[in-house]
């Protein structure tokens, strides 16, 4: 069970930051998992100043600190053994606080700009080849008792490899967005930011042979993919199939819905497409994350060139 988050703080700062938490939630639409994460991040900041130097920050307090105070609190963070990349996430969830309250001319500091975080391996997207993704999108039928369960997790697979869209993208939409006649899905992605992405004849097909087999009648506007109990379907239930099916076709832990998405963008990059079409079908708003697909699309003729043994002794 986790941890309840507090915020030893004075009134004003949690007036501020109650603000702060639904902003993140209404306007950025942040996930609940990003929200979380954001807030925890936010508390270890203000129980650092109550516990280590009994101070309740107010938000003349986080007008004040210096240089020296969030580099001696993020030194505090890291003799707790943690990941370079928890700290940098740490750092992320306190700079994303502090330019709101500048934003919301309630505090302005400059000196938590000058703080870097630790610099992170590099790391490439996961993604799966294509004959393993077709694997995938055939076994959702194996691990649900009810056979309109595993039609569900079947569209919604297609989805995230036919469209690229997030986990929590696909399971946002409700019943009207996707029609037989639909030939595009305008998604409302991170930020709030709307893109347009193609749809292909499949996806609808995959998304009609569930709703004939969902028990639930479901009207315009209620969710499209739904649980057992009729409810929203939640993330969680998606990725513990997809662990299922990784344990059944042996693939790697890498395979999560997000491995979808990325295997979407690698496999239009194999195929010619250019690097601003997938940065707009993606969402991402800097071409440079969508950059990332083409270290992938090296890393794998790396692997292919050693597996010919060409110039070999």
């Amino acid at each position: 069970m986790k941890q309840e988050i507090k915020y030893p703080v004075a009134a004003d700062t949690r007036s501020a930051i109650d603000q702060w938490q639904n902003w993140l939630l209404n306007e950025r639409r942040y996930s609940p998992h990003t929200l979380d994460a954001y807030c925890r991040d936010l508390s270890d900041f203000f129980c650092y100043f109550a516990q280590e130097r009994q101070q309740e920050l107010s938000l003349k307090d986080l007008s004040r600190l210096e240089v020296r105070d969030f580099r001696a609190y993020i030194a505090f963070r890291a003799n707790r053994h943690l990941g370079k990349t928890t700290l940098a996430r740490n750092l992320s969830g306190l700079k994303n606080f502090y330019h709101w309250l500048s934003r919301n001319d309630l505090v302005t500091n400059s000196a938590l700009s000058i703080i870097t975080g630790p610099r992170l391996p590099k790391s490439l997207p996961k993604a799966l080849e294509v004959n393993d993704t077709l694997d995938v999108l055939s076994c959702c039928l194996k691990f649900n008792k009810e056979l309109w369960m595993g039609e569900r997790d079947g569209a919604i697979m297609t989805l995230l490899y036919g469209c690229g869209l997030r986990i929590s993208e696909a399971l946002n939409l409700n019943i009207g967005d996707i029609t037989e006649h639909s030939t595009y899905l305008k998604i409302k992605g991170k930020g709030n930011k709307e893109r347009i992405v193609p749809l292909l004849p499949i996806i609808w097909t995959k998304i009609k042979t569930y709703l004939e087999q969902c028990p639930y009648k479901l009207t315009t506007g209620e969710p499209l993919f739904v649980g057992a109990r009729g409810e929203r379907l939640s993330p969680r239930i998606i990725q513990r199939q997809l662990e299922k099916i990784r344990h059944y076709l042996g693939l790697p832990d890498t395979l999560t819905p997000h491995a979808l998405r990325h295997s979407f963008a690698t496999h239009l990059l194999a195929q010619g497409t250019d690097l601003r079409s997938i940065q707009e079908l993606l969402g991402h708003s800097s071409l440079s994350t969508t950059q990332r697909y083409t270290d992938v699309e090296i890393e794998t003729l790396h692997r292919e060139y050693d597996k010919s043994g060409l110039l070999q002794d």
